[in-house]
């Protein structure tokens, strides 16, 4: 009987869309607004799934006092009010696009989760766009 648990945090952060390989002009063309000289920033929503077997000593399919902390220490103090392009190493040489920053908060809390529970994340920069992974 596995059973889906959830933690949803909320942070803000500034970045920049750009691939320094390319012309200024294609930049603006493709990431548009988004690639403002000057950043502009976002109130990200993120949402951390755990999946796994319910503890038959706890109740627990895992301590969310637990899930909570380790996603501010290892997520939440690193990104929130920051600069993702100037004041992060994951994103010094990484575009910072909801996609990548999903894969980097996967990888983050994964290194630190236990395999038997599946993990998930959905990071929402907007209301209405949103991205989600699972490792795969």
């Amino acid at each position: 009987m596995r059973v889906s648990v959830f933690r949803k945090e909320h942070f803000n952060a500034a970045h920049r869309l750009h691939n320094p390989a390319w012309s200024d002009e294609k930049n603006k063309a493709v990431f548009g607004k988004c690639n403002n000289p000057n950043y502009h920033g976002h109130n990200y929503d993120m949402i951390v799934e755990l999946i796994g077997e319910i503890d038959p000593e706890t109740g627990y399919v895992y301590d969310m006092k637990l899930l909570s902390d380790l996603i501010k220490a290892e997520i939440l103090n690193k990104f929130d009010h920051k600069n993702l392009n100037l004041d992060t190493e994951e994103f010094r040489n990484l575009n910072p696009t909801a996609e990548n920053m999903a894969v980097v908060i996967w990888k983050k809390l994964r290194a630190k989760i236990d395999d038997k529970f599946e993990l998930k994340i959905r990071l929402y920069e907007t209301e209405r766009n949103f991205v989600e992974y699972n490792g795969h």
